[in-house]
């Protein structure tokens, strides 16, 4: 295995902390830096874009122990992503640690649900390794933009085209998505973009798109690099225009595709989407008629008492809890307290501070007015 420097005492508590939640799972992130200089990362806003070597901060069976024994871990319920937030999985040095890390949660026995994302290179004989597990059920998002403009993505998309084929070629068990991201209006929807992105889908079990954080961070590093604005607004939430949004619809009328990365990891293993989006119902007017039977048969509005009880463990206020067939709603609650729950009865969780409108999909307004 190849040798990762140590990280630097200084790191950032919020890197230092290796385990946290996100949407699609229960985050691990152990090795930290990333050369690729992709401008619109989200290590603008962990203040870790200068790192460009990747570093170790834990051992891969320390990271382990850390995540089974998190207090929102459930064994074979809660999904896991592995890498996604500080460096590319599949970088040399790094690569070794994520197959090892995969190798370790699957000898547990454990059946969870695992998501990696890589826009870097995969090879037939990472493939064959990857082949090689039991029991967890993996999905690999391959990122694929076809920006061209250094500035904001130096990375060339061959890469990510290269590793569909090998994908495509050599996995059976694991599963691969082509993550279509970001999609910049103006940048990358041209016909060509999108006729291209048809071509690579035929080499994915399901295509998922979506759009840019465009928060004031990576709006700044745009600016220093040279780049116009792309959007007049920076947002909370990611920006897909609805124009933008029509476009790849009307291209991708007889494809599986999806709006939501949950819903594309569920259709690829034809389970229903642990996000529970399916109470949202106007986000599945896109989907396969068979993907949404399936998450149909698992809909259920959980009773009041069950939520409460996992509020409790989330250490939420369980006074003004509601539950109607489309979601759950809570105040003062944060992004990690809901999705354990959300995750836990794969139902839709919202705060009140932060509604979801009415065929937004969860996307920020710009673009939609």
């Amino acid at each position: 295995m190849a040798r990762l420097r140590t990280a630097p005492i200084d790191l950032p508590a919020s890197l230092r902390n290796v385990v946290e939640y996100r949407k699609s799972g229960l985050s691990l992130n152990h090795v930290v830096g990333c050369p690729l200089d992709c401008g619109y990362c989200v290590r603008h806003l962990f203040q870790n874009f200068e790192m460009k070597q990747p570093h170790l901060v834990l051992s891969d069976s320390e990271a382990v122990a850390l995540l089974v024994g998190h207090w929102a871990f459930r064994p074979h319920t809660t999904p896991i992503q592995i890498f996604n937030r500080a460096t590319d999985p599949f970088l040399p040095g790094v690569k070794d640690h994520l197959l090892q890390t995969l190798e370790l949660l699957d000898s547990r026995g454990l059946t969870n649900s695992v998501l990696v994302i890589t826009r870097w290179k995969i090879e037939r004989p990472d493939v064959a390794r990857l082949e090689r597990l039991k029991n967890l059920r993996l999905t690999i998002l391959v990122t694929w933009s076809g920006i061209d403009d250094d500035r904001i993505e130096p990375v060339d998309s061959l890469h990510a085209e290269n590793s569909l084929r090998i994908l495509s070629k050599n996995a059976s068990r694991t599963k691969s998505i082509l993550y279509w991201r970001p999609l910049i209006a103006g940048l990358n929807d041209s016909d060509e973009h999108m006729n291209r992105a048809l071509a690579l889908s035929s080499l994915a079990g399901a295509t998922v798109f979506t759009g840019l954080f465009h928060r004031a961070e990576i709006r700044d590093y745009f600016r220093l690099s040279g780049v116009p604005d792309v959007y007049p607004q920076v947002a909370r939430r990611k920006i897909l225009p609805e124009e933008t949004e029509k476009r790849v619809l009307s291209a991708f009328a007889d494809r599986p595709l999806f709006r939501k990365t949950s819903c594309g990891v569920a259709h690829v293993h034809r389970t229903a989407d642990y996000n529970g989006h399916y109470g949202i119902r106007e986000i599945c007017d896109i989907c396969p008629s068979e993907q949404i039977a399936r998450c149909a048969l698992f809909h259920r509005q959980p009773e009041l008492s069950k939520v409460k009880e996992l509020a409790e463990i989330a250490n939420l206020d369980t006074d003004h809890i509601d539950i109607d067939q489309r979601k759950i709603q809570l105040s003062n609650s944060s992004e990690q307290q809901r999705y354990f729950i959300q995750h836990t009865l794969n139902y839709q969780v919202h705060d009140r501070d932060h509604p979801h409108l009415y065929g937004r999909h969860g996307r920020a307004e710009v673009g939609w007015e």
